[in-house]
């Protein structure tokens, strides 16, 4: 039996105990440490001699004694193994800590809701990610290939700078400069390996122990969370149609010493709705006159349906308040992991050092591929042509909402994004419908996942993106069934 380890034992001349016998008592250590399980092939007496440097006869003695002991049993042309008999002894408890004793909050939940469900036939209507059945797979093989032959032959895919490969932060602020109405160069931008890890570097920047953050009532959890990692104190401010309730920051910022705000005003995450002009410049001023920073998460901004997308705040005079966070993640796959930071050099410094402790750099032949792709103008064609699919089945699932459970809900048709924030009616109790959905093999998100209160609200976030139209047809029928 062909084995891809070898069994670590030491024997020492010093010790008093006879050569055959030391190999015995380690072997019956290590499996007392459940380093050797039940049934687990032990190494040849040939292979085990020559590893440890003895006679053969001295480890054929080692494993006729653990034999007679009922440590080892033999199996005729098999081999020799531990015995099968033997209960499974359990790793110290300092290495399996009780859950019970590690913190805990309400991030756990979403990060289990999160998971891919494994039960088969199950419609998911996740938070809005998107269809990875549509990535250009053959084009992206191809970029994939020629990012990882040609830095090995030039003796370039070491370490670099943490920063990110230079060709893409060039070609994402030409992007950004271009499209998005931002001015910035290579030092303003830092990549990352998506968006969240976007998020967590402007936390670490920003946030100190003891220091406010405000998010909405409403928001990303894992943004919210990396914030309290680090020390910050939450607020929380509300929200209405027209974003961020602006009136409601500006008495925070009256009784608090605000340090950073983190939005998602384009198409907020999970409501949808999109910052009107006057919020947004509302917001700009106050972060001006109480001295604070936005954190501005555009998650999804090539996703808008309705004219152009807007453009972010980080595109305004904001004398260096805005932390603009992107990511490429979902116009290619959330697997690949490619987001980036847009802020003043001296912030992207700072992160570039936290990167340093992290992972030391990203993944430098995805940065180059993608970077190719960008310059060859295949990410802008294939946003064209995946644009176009999304709103298909946003029109889909607005028409199956409205003539299959119109009677049980209501929603504004969103400009933008991969998602629709379902209101449920007065009367109809969402825990019931999350969980009769389930039976009808329908996953759906409450909108208590979104909140840091443990209030139930009644509101679902139905993600479309994933879903081609006979599954947004089959999950709505089914879903349906949970409102009967």
């Amino acid at each position: 039996m062909l084995r891809s380890w070898d069994l670590k034992l030491h024997i020492t001349k010093a010790s008093g105990l006879v050569v055959y016998l030391q190999i015995a008592q380690q072997i019956i250590d290590e499996i007392q440490r459940g380093r050797l399980p039940p049934s687990t092939a032990m190494p040849g007496t040939r292979e085990l001699a020559e590893n440890l440097g003895v006679n053969r006869k001295t480890v054929v003695l080692a494993y006729d004694e653990l034999i007679a002991q009922g440590w080892l049993t033999t199996e005729n042309r098999r081999g020799t193994f531990v015995s099968a008999k033997l209960p499974l002894f359990l790793a110290p408890n300092y290495l399996k800590p009780k859950v019970s004793q590690l913190p805990t909050s309400r991030l756990d939940h979403y990060a289990e809701t999160m998971q891919p469900n494994a039960e088969p036939h199950i419609i998911d209507f996740n938070d809005g990610i998107p269809d990875t059945r549509l990535i250009p797979f053959e084009t992206l093989s191809k970029a994939f290939r020629h990012a990882l032959i040609e830095p090995i032959r030039s003796n370039k895919l070491g370490y670099g700078d943490p920063k990110g490969v230079l060709s893409l932060r060039h070609s994402i602020a030409e992007m950004l400069n271009m499209e998005r109405g931002l001015s910035v160069e290579v030092d303003n931008i830092c990549i990352a390996r998506g968006s969240q890890m976007g998020i967590f570097l402007s936390a670490r920047v920003l946030a100190k122990p003891n220091e406010y953050v405000v998010v909405e009532s409403l928001s990303y959890p894992p943004a919210r969370e990396a914030f309290r990692s680090c020390g910050a104190k939450i607020l929380t401010v509300g929200l209405d149609r027209d974003g961020i309730n602006v009136i409601e920051l500006e008495q925070l910022c009256k009784t608090y010493p605000i340090r950073a705000i983190y939005v998602t005003p384009h198409h907020q995450f999970p409501t949808t709705v999109m910052m009107t002009a006057e919020r947004r410049l509302k917001l700009l001023m106050l972060a001006q006159q109480y001295d604070f920073v936005i954190v501005e998460d555009d998650y999804d901004h090539e996703f808008h349906f309705q004219n152009h997308p807007v453009f972010p705040l980080a595109s305004t005079n904001h004398a260096g308040r805005v932390i603009y966070v992107g990511s490429l993640s979902k116009v290619l796959a959330p697997g690949l992991r490619v987001g980036y930071l847009v802020a003043s050099k001296e912030i992207i410094d700072q992160c570039a050092a936290e990167v340093m402790l992290i992972d030391r750099q990203g993944n430098s032949v995805t940065e180059l591929a993608v970077a190719a792709l960008m310059d060859s103008g295949e990410i802008k064609r294939h946003i064209r042509r995946i644009l176009k699919t999304y709103n298909e089945r946003r029109n889909i699932l607005i028409d199956l909402l409205r003539s299959e459970l119109g009677e049980f809900v209501n929603f504004d048709s969103p400009n933008g994004g991969l998602a629709i924030w379902l209101r449920l009616n007065d009367g109809i109790e969402i825990n019931k419908i999350v969980q009769h959905a389930l039976l009808e093999k329908v996953r759906v998100l409450p909108a208590s996942l979104f909140s840091d209160s443990p209030l139930d609200i009644h509101a679902i976030r139905l993600g479309f993106g994933s879903l081609n139209a006979v599954e947004l047809t089959t999950g709505i029928q089914r879903l349906k069934r949970a409102f009967v």
